[in-house]
């Protein structure tokens, strides 16, 4: 099973559980690997001291490795095997296995020529840790062409591209991107001085921690309710009311209009946010926008995770309209708005003021989009689509 399925039927988070299937010791906020790093998650100081003399945890011995490993279990039958006078082809078919993988291993592990099975899987686990001493951790020309190019603010990535580049035929002169970050985060192992981290774009001496999807902080205070548990009849579009919203905004991002599409007739709806567009201000325009409608075209609302909806509960209670929200950098959860959106900026350009439109402005633009006879509508126009429903009822 997965980890996150053990951890959960065992009852403890998954990030523990994963320390415990490295062979990590976690002492308060202290973890220590097995190849000598100390992390202080504290102070985000990391330092290596001298590995201890090779004693294989049972853990290890049992930890469930990559399939092109050989297991435990098969080196005991190559151990059966080899008692009983097979050949290494006859033991290699029996394993599922090249007859050069099993030569490799009874040479390598065998000991006054006899392989047994226990002594070479140790052996083996462990010599899996094969702690090395950092490039940049000894001076030379090496060390200095890195720290010249961080004190000029070239990124890891420029200078291990200019390595190879200025010196092609020298291949003591590389060094991998990875390599350089990590002389810079980890002390007493990278080589690097702190001050030279300074350099970095970030600024940081440090690694910043990523979370799993699952395990990050809420995007709002009042919870969102995803599009996973909007309703079906919103999906199909067979019942009108139910909207698309977003914005677009100006350059600079100091101000921004407020779109609405009904889903089912297209017709669209603008804002007018000249001042900029905090959850506040945006909540305060739709509410005056959705409270235009008739009841009966008060269906729900279906938006992105912008931070400007952080008012969303607020605009709920006011105007009784639910909102849903898409998953993360998925646009096509939202493909009529953002359709719309593309339209509209025949007439709002991208890298444009649009504080100079005032509300008079936005109304004519929106007439002419719900004037325009839609493919999708069999050519009809969102305006008469509109029209037809207010009417029928």
């Amino acid at each position: 099973m997965s980890r996150r399925k053990a951890a959960e039927q065992v009852g403890v988070h998954e990030r523990t559980a994963k320390d415990w299937d490295y062979g990590v010791r976690r002492t308060k906020n202290t973890r220590t690997y097995p190849d000598g790093r100390h992390v202080d998650y504290n102070t985000g100081v990391t330092t290596l001291v001298e590995p201890q003399c090779p004693q294989v945890a049972a853990a290890r011995l049992d930890q469930q490795m990559h399939p092109r490993f050989l297991t435990l279990a098969e080196r005991e039958k190559i151990a059966d095997l080899r008692r009983e006078g097979a050949g290494f082809r006859a033991i290699g078919r029996a394993l599922g296995r090249p007859a050069s993988t099993v030569k490799r291993e009874v040479d390598a592990r065998s000991g006054n020529g006899v392989y047994r099975a226990h002594a070479a899987h140790r052996a083996w686990t462990a010599s899996r840790p094969r702690p090395k001493t950092s490039k940049l951790s000894q001076a030379g020309p090496l060390r200095e062409f890195v720290t010249d190019g961080l004190r000029r603010r070239w990124s890891p990535e420029q200078i291990c591209h200019a390595l190879a580049k200025e010196h092609p035929d020298d291949r003591s002169m590389r060094v991998s991107t990875e390599t350089i970050y990590q002389a810079l985060y980890v002390q007493a192992r990278g080589g690097l001085k702190r001050e030279v981290a300074a350099a970095l774009r970030t600024g940081r001496a440090r690694r910043r921690p990523r979370r799993h999807p699952d395990h990050r902080t809420a995007r709002f205070v009042d919870d969102m309710v995803m599009i996973s548990e909007r309703p079906a009849e919103v999906e199909d579009r067979a019942v009108p009311g139910h909207w698309e919203g977003d914005l677009i905004v100006g350059t600079r991002s100091e101000s921004a209009i407020v779109t609405l599409v009904e889903r089912s007739t297209r017709y669209v709806m603008l804002g007018h946010l000249p001042g900029g567009h905090t959850a506040e201000e945006v909540r305060d325009v739709l509410v005056g926008l959705v409270e235009t409608l008739p009841a009966h075209l008060r269906g729900s609302l279906t938006w992105d995770q912008g931070c400007e909806m952080a008012g969303h509960k607020q605009f709920s209670v006011a105007t009784g309209v639910p909102v849903y929200f898409c998953d993360p950098h998925s646009p096509w959860q939202r493909g009529s708005n953002e359709n719309t959106n593309g339209l509209l900026r025949q007439y709002f350009p991208k890298g444009t003021d649009l504080r100079v439109h005032g509300r008079e402005d936005l109304e004519h633009v929106a007439q002419e989009i719900n004037g325009r006879p839609r493919k999708t509508l069999d050519w009809d126009t969102p305006a008469e689509r509109l029209r037809d429903l207010l009417t029928a009822t």
